[in-house]
């Protein structure tokens, strides 16, 4: 998401997202940097405009950067700006994000991304309040405030010697979880229809949408591992594709190629009698099989992310890790 879209911000009454936004508004007014974690489409981004916009520097700049998007090899020049002459292609100095930050806030997205040697730099300009650009050896100061965002486990990429320790110390005055959607109870019906009723203006469709019945449960009971970004999708695609005003039915997967459910149809038929061929003495092997082919099944459904697959699955993540570190060298997706 991007920091033009904020089109939910504010809109959830659960108690997860409501203390969330308690301690947002508390360190908002604190001059010290922040890390926001959360998974992927929970709205890092739009917190971390809600910081600066809460904050004393809300009249100073808000400068984003997706370390994501940049290469390794372009990051430090990027985040610091260089000097004349400093590489191939520097026909003049530019000055880099964090100048163009001085005085208000940074934005790092994906913090966790950045090269070890810039991460001892963006430390000097933490601790100091000093930095210099690329190809110079003059010092520039500066009095920027820092917000990282993240959905990896910074401690655990600290023990692999893939983040600088000192670094997230300066870093983590506070962190801030996220609710992903599926925890913030009561908020998903809550932000569909907020979505529906813009979708229905784009679309200039007369009279307010409703959902079925059936509809509310679907949208309540699934796991939602893209969160509120993938839900304003979900539910903008169901408004278009409705004739009416009431929503009967949704997508969750626009991807399914209608043109294979025949073929998937009889790969299901040939692999259905499986479980009826084993001997009664091969138990164990069925009951391995069967756990697999669960595993595999909700780690595709989840996009990967082992949390959500336990969920799906009804187990604790701890339970789930264990299934799957057992039969982790057979599981392909």
């Amino acid at each position: 998401m991007n920091l033009h879209d904020q089109s939910f911000t504010g809109i959830g009454e659960s108690e997860s997202y409501l203390d969330f936004q308690t301690k947002l508004s508390r360190v908002a007014k604190i001059n010290r940097p922040v890390l926001i974690v959360g998974e992927r489409g929970t709205g890092k981004e739009i917190s971390a405009r809600r910081i600066h916009f809460l904050s004393d520097r809300w009249k100073a700049p808000l400068v984003a950067v997706n370390c994501a998007s940049l290469p390794s090899s372009l990051i430090e020049s990027e985040l610091f700006g260089y000097e004349k002459g400093a590489f191939t292609g520097a026909v003049q100095a530019r000055k880099g994000r964090f100048e163009e930050a001085d005085g208000g806030t940074l934005f790092l997205d994906e913090i966790g991304l950045i090269p070890m040697q810039v991460q001892e730099k963006i430390l000097r300009a933490v601790e100091y309040g000093t930095f210099e650009r690329v190809g110079s050896s003059n010092t520039h100061e500066i009095d920027v405030r820092i917000l990282g965002a993240t959905n990896a486990n910074l401690k655990e990429l600290c023990e692999k010697g893939l983040f600088k320790e000192d670094l997230l110390d300066r870093l983590s005055f506070e962190v801030l979880f996220l609710p992903p959607l599926r925890k913030r109870n009561g908020d998903i019906m809550l932000l569909a229809e907020f979505f529906a009723s813009k979708m229905a203006f784009e679309c200039k469709k007369d009279g307010d949408i409703t959902f079925s019945e059936e509809v509310k449960k679907k949208l309540n009971s699934y796991a939602w591992p893209g969160n509120v970004r993938e839900l304003k999708n979900v539910i903008e695609r169901a408004v278009y594709r409705t004739e009416g005003t009431e929503i009967k039915d949704v997508d969750f997967d626009p991807f399914k190629n209608p043109y294979e459910e025949e073929k998937n149809d009889v790969s299901m038929e040939m692999e259905k009698p499986k479980e009826f061929r084993y001997e009664l003495k091969d138990f164990s092997m069925a009951q391995e099989d069967l756990e697999i082919s669960f595993i595999k099944r909700a780690l595709e459904e989840s996009g990967g992310n082992q949390r959500i697959a336990a969920t799906l699955m009804n187990l604790t993540y701890d339970q789930f890790r264990g299934i799957y570190r057992k039969y982790k060298d057979r599981i392909k997706l």
